[in-house]
């Protein structure tokens, strides 16, 4: 058995590292989290994605430990047991679906899914809820929820163009979705961003 987690370059061979994944890691800031902690522990991984960590070599014990107790902190887990892998790959499809769904056609979210992890979604959407006590559905509302106080707070979009880029019907659509999660209506939102009440911090 071959214990070297990479391929000989010289051998034309392709490289492969180890992957740790990292539960909760659905935005930019997160990966800020995990970089640094890393940092402080002196681990030098080859790239971090939101989702994973890639290194040459996997963590040792006292590594994981470590890690996990600063990235706890901001509500990151690392993940060992196998159905979180795949838990945390769902994830990964669901908040690139969500981030970027402005540079994607509006395609069926499920047909996506299973397309992506060669799963039929009636398996990958019973296996997520099982685990994660939510379903997937859900899951997408929350993460939309989040990018339209991001978009809101950040972005000059209007309300139209923010339904249209996450593929909500209509404004109307996107505004009843938006209070129930929140108690507010996006317009009450973003006038309390406009006086200053509102910040990354507090959304």
């Amino acid at each position: 058995m071959n214990l070297n987690p990479y391929f000989d370059a010289s051998n034309n061979q392709k490289k492969q590292f180890m992957k740790i994944y990292v539960k909760n890691m659905a935005c930019e800031s997160c990966k800020v989290v995990v970089k640094d902690a890393l940092e402080e522990l002196d681990i030098s991984p080859v790239k971090v994605e939101l989702g994973e960590i890639e290194k040459k070599e996997d963590l040792t014990d006292e590594e994981k430990m470590e890690l996990n107790l600063k990235i706890k902190k901001a509500g990151l887990e690392l993940l060992e047991k196998k159905q979180g892998v795949l838990v945390e790959k769902i994830r990964k499809v669901i908040i690139d679906y969500v981030y970027k769904s402005d540079e994607k056609p509006n395609v069926k979210f499920s047909a996506l899914l299973s397309e992506e992890l060669n799963h039929s979604y009636t398996y990958l959407a019973n296996f997520f809820s099982e685990v994660e006590a939510t379903t997937i559905e859900q899951y997408i509302i929350a993460l939309k929820i989040e990018r339209i106080k991001e978009l809101i707070i950040f972005g000059d979009d209007t309300f139209s163009e923010i339904a249209h880029k996450l593929h909500y019907s209509s404004v109307a659509h996107l505004s009843a979705q938006f209070k129930k999660a929140t108690g507010l209506t996006p317009s009450h939102f973003k006038a309390l961003k406009e006086k200053g009440r509102i910040t990354i911090q507090n959304i």
